[in-house]
């Protein structure tokens, strides 16, 4: 099992600006720039025990993500995540139709990644805003918030799929935040 350890801020264009340069003064190495389609997967069993399933579709491969909430007292958001990449999104949407998952959201994100020593650090760009997260261990998010001078920054609690709900549109039984009509 795996567990996810995060923590996401939201941001303005003049922080971000200062997070990117503070992530090239500080050695960050740059992965890359991806436009993601997430649709997200749901039915009342994964709803009470708050989970779900992801499939999260780039340019050059798709990924499968299960997630679900665990309690923590901390501001770092954690969670059990299983997730492997997949050959063909479609094919795994009628399975996931198949056994009774609906499609209940789907948005769009664009994301800058970064590994910053032990931690990795995403700048994202949402139809709804501009956020950042970062994902490692503890230590690692403390100390890349010391670092990039972002200790005080407001913690943004909600998921992207609860953004979603709230800012996206309802087309049919699915709410989309997207950035362009599809």
């Amino acid at each position: 099992m795996s567990i996810e350890i995060e923590k996401k801020y939201r941001l303005t264009e003049e922080l971000r600006s200062e997070v990117v340069a503070a992530l090239d003064e500080f050695g960050a190495k740059f992965i890359c720039n991806d436009v993601e389609e997430n649709i997200i997967f749901s039915n009342d069993l994964l709803f009470e025990r708050r989970a779900m399933v992801r499939i999260r579709k780039t340019a050059d491969r798709s990924m499968i993500t299960f997630k679900q909430r665990t309690e923590s007292i901390s501001e770092e958001k954690q969670q059990i995540e299983y997730e492997t990449q997949i050959e063909d999104a479609n094919a795994a949407r009628s399975i996931l139709e198949g056994i009774g998952l609906r499609r209940v959201l789907i948005y769009e994100k664009k994301r800058a990644t970064y590994n910053f020593r032990n931690a990795e650090i995403v700048l994202d760009e949402l139809p709804f805003g501009l956020f950042m997260e970062i994902e490692g261990p503890l230590t690692a998010i403390a100390e890349a918030e010391m670092l990039l001078g972002i200790e005080d920054l407001e913690i943004e609690p909600e998921t992207y799929p609860r953004l979603t709900t709230k800012f996206g549109v309802k087309n049919g039984d699915v709410i989309e935040s997207r950035f362009r009509e599809s």
